[in-house]
């Protein structure tokens, strides 16, 4: 095995005391984040030996509804967008496509991706 760099992820996550998350920090040295807060998180990690996705859905409780919208959405063109890249399956990039382009607009959400 060769010898590779390794980089971390950080991600800090204060809780109330009923475990809901208020605040969510998190750095990436090697891509010049430092100490930046978020207020969600999707996560996805595939585990190749049981054949199932593990997941970490996160978000601190006064997100609002608004920005939870948006945040689905360029969430959803993202993972069609990665899909693709991934599979370069053209006629499912383009249902996905189609089915982020009904959610935006049956939230009201701008193509900037705004609601």
């Amino acid at each position: 095995m060769s010898k590779g760099k390794e980089t971390n992820i950080k991600i800090d996550i204060k809780l109330d005391e009923n475990k809901i998350p208020e605040k969510i920090v998190w750095s990436a040295p090697d891509g010049g984040v430092n100490e930046e807060e978020a207020q969600a998180l999707l996560m996805s990690l595939w585990d190749g030996k049981n054949q199932e996705t593990l997941r970490m859905d996160l978000w601190v409780k006064e997100m609002p509804i608004d920005q939870m919208n948006v945040f689905f959405h360029q969430s959803l063109v993202t993972m069609a967008q990665t899909f693709y890249r991934a599979t370069q399956n053209e006629k499912m990039t383009a249902t996905m496509n189609d089915f982020c382009e009904y959610f935006a607009t049956n939230l009201k959400i701008d193509r900037k991706g705004k609601a």
